[in-house]
């Protein structure tokens, strides 16, 4: 169980420089280029997943999985998921509940951390 939590704190500090990168990714397009913000969302979260894939696997994980195209592929089919849980949290805060942007985005944030390394855990990065 120490060493679960262990990868989590680790995943958690990865996911805090991809939540730099996302938010940065994001603020950027949305209020200096005017983006839509759902496509600045999915944008600044793909740069964000890019950067998490390497330092998960060589840091968090410390995997040496050869077939690192194969698993890059399922790292970002996690992700994409997490994308669409992300996008759908953001809209029902949004237009259903009137929460402001960025609030929506940190609590959609929250919620996908939690899917993304539990199923990165037993499926991506699998011993």
């Amino acid at each position: 169980m120490f060493e679960i939590g262990f990868k989590f704190l680790k995943f958690c500090i990865v996911g805090s420089l991809g939540l730099s990168i996302d938010f940065g990714a994001t603020y950027l397009l949305k209020e200096k280029i005017k983006i839509n913000k759902y496509v600045s969302n999915s944008i600044g979260f793909i740069l964000a997943t890019f950067s998490n894939y390497l330092f998960n696997k060589y840091w968090t994980f410390k995997d040496t999985d050869p077939d690192a195209l194969m698993q890059f592929t399922k790292f970002v089919s996690v992700s994409f998921v997490g994308l669409g849980f992300s996008n759908m949290i953001i809209y029902l805060l949004i237009n259903k509940k009137g929460v402001k942007f960025y609030w929506a985005k940190i609590i959609a944030i929250g919620v996908v951390v939690l899917w993304n390394f539990i199923v990165n855990y037993n499926y991506t990065f699998s011993i």
